[in-house]
């Protein structure tokens, strides 16, 4: 049982060290709908790096597993100030198995963005985001 244990956490650690976000990157749903909801955005950027663009306000750049999505996200930021806000987010799956947020992060820190923010969907955009009623593009 102990072994069990302990690989449990070695995993969950080996996952925290491939995350190129820490805990204070990570943005908690709640506010973020509150700033929509207090049209209090114009000054951060939104972006959906997963299938579909369902957060007000976002902007649909599509799956950045996918290289020509990445290589899209490059360019939609290109004339950006990297002191903005920049909130990205999927939502397709849990934060464990999506395969669209970590290039999209590590392509905001390579490209010295310095408020780079990960909406925190650890389940999914349905349980995280719709459930709870929070604004979506109509």
């Amino acid at each position: 049982m102990t072994c069990l244990v302990c690989s449990f956490f070695s995993q969950m650690s080996a996952q925290q060290k491939q995350d190129p976000w820490n805990e204070n990157q990570l943005m908690d749903p709640a506010l973020l709908a509150s700033k929509i909801t207090a049209n209090k955005t114009k000054d951060i950027v939104i972006i959906s790096v997963g299938p579909e663009a369902i957060i007000k306000g976002s902007v649909d750049i599509g799956s950045t597993r996918e290289p020509e999505n990445l290589e899209k996200l490059r360019n939609y930021l290109k004339n950006i100030p990297k002191g903005k806000e920049v909130i990205i987010y999927c939502g397709c799956c849990p934060f464990v198995k999506c395969p669209n947020i970590r290039p999209a992060f590590n392509l905001l820190m390579e490209m010295g963005f310095k408020n780079a923010k990960l909406l925190n969907l650890p389940k999914n955009i349905k349980a995280d985001w719709l459930d709870k009623d929070y604004p979506t593009n109509d």
